[in-house]
């Protein structure tokens, strides 16, 4: 039965007007999910970079370890899905943990590619992975792929952004930024250390940067959710609305201030980087014409359709100007006449 209006005592959530996914929509998200975390895969084995695959591994083990201590904290429970990992009530799908890998490594392709300074890199890489999350999560949710627990005297659909807490947002923020900026760092202490010093770098190095990364990015995670967030909620009003707001512009000061300082000329991007973010765009705006949620709120679909829009513009725009110069660098050489 389609994601439609139903009579209250069937629907699976009280104060969500929308009955079960149709039975091809979980299926559909979940292979893309694995497709893309094999394409990701793909790419970094042919770049032949073990430190591209300890990246892509690294979050797959930081995003479903997440999601579980998520659960297991009763914010949210999820669907069922093909895979899932633990037991009922808090088993987790495994494509989650695919998608958190898959957005991250494509996040950091992308502005690898443009030759940031690396603070600004993860600035970078965090404010595309939010980009994403914002248009998935809203849909997602409205589909019980996962669902959100609030309390009773909350509005289910329109508190906080249309449902989704801001505190995901901002724990998205977190994470990403984290995992990124970590790995970044570890890289720089750790790797190009020895490569300066003209010692063989040694393949080990990468899963230990990734591991490292992995817990550094948990236990700030952990010190923020628990001891700081509470702190400065309390104390000085800052609550996850406000918390969201300061962290992207933050996010946002730093990487246009990077933008600034980049060297020229910036790498071709992949056309992974590109394809992937602008299919889950695509893939949650499909669905959220399809099963009508867009007569929801007028609101609401605006800011769903301008935020999609704004991901698959800042996605393409930079991958078909370096493809052009691409282009353009093949013709030249191939003009140039022959030495003698």
């Amino acid at each position: 039965m389609a994601a439609a209006t139903l009579s209250a005592a069937m629907l699976p959530f009280p104060g969500i007007p929308y009955g079960p996914a149709p039975a091809w929509v979980f299926p559909a998200f979940e292979l893309s999910s694995y497709a893309m975390l094999a394409l990701c895969l793909a790419h970094a084995i042919r770049r032949g970079r073990i430190g591209s695959l300890s990246y892509i591994f690294g979050g797959l083990g930081f995003g479903l370890l997440l999601e579980y201590l998520e659960v297991r904290s009763h914010s949210y429970t999820y669907g069922h899905f093909g895979i899932m990992l633990g037991h009922a009530p808090f088993n987790i799908p495994l494509c989650i943990g695919c998608d958190w890998a898959v957005i991250m490594y494509v996040s950091r392709i992308f502005s690898d590619a443009l030759r940031l300074p690396w603070q600004a890199a993860a600035a970078l890489d965090t404010l595309l992975a939010l980009n994403v999350d914002l248009s998935l999560d809203v849909v997602a949710y409205r589909l019980h792929m996962w669902h959100w627990n609030w309390p009773p005297q909350y509005n289910a659909l329109t508190t906080q952004w249309f449902g989704i807490p801001y505190g995901n947002f901002v724990g998205w923020i977190t994470v990403v930024f984290g995992y990124s900026f970590f790995s970044r760092w570890f890289e720089r202490l750790i790797v190009r250390h020895d490569h300066t010093q003209h010692h063989r770098i040694a393949a080990w190095q990468f899963p230990l940067v990734a591991a490292l990364s992995l817990i550094a990015s948990q236990l700030v995670l952990t010190f923020n959710e628990v001891l700081l967030y509470p702190f400065v909620a309390r104390h000085l009003s800052i609550t996850s609305p406000r918390r969201f707001s300061l962290f992207a512009a933050l996010l946002l000061i730093t990487a246009v201030t990077g933008w600034a300082r980049r060297p020229r000329p910036r790498r071709t991007i992949p056309s992974l980087a590109t394809f992937a973010p602008v299919y889950f765009h695509l893939f949650f705006l499909m669905l959220f014409f399809a099963f009508g949620f867009y007569r929801e709120s007028r609101w609401m679909t605006a800011v769903s359709c301008s935020n999609g829009a704004l991901g698959i513009l800042l996605h393409l725009l930079p991958f078909t100007k370096s493809s052009a110069k691409a282009r353009e660098a093949i013709q030249g050489s191939s003009t140039e006449p022959a030495s003698a």
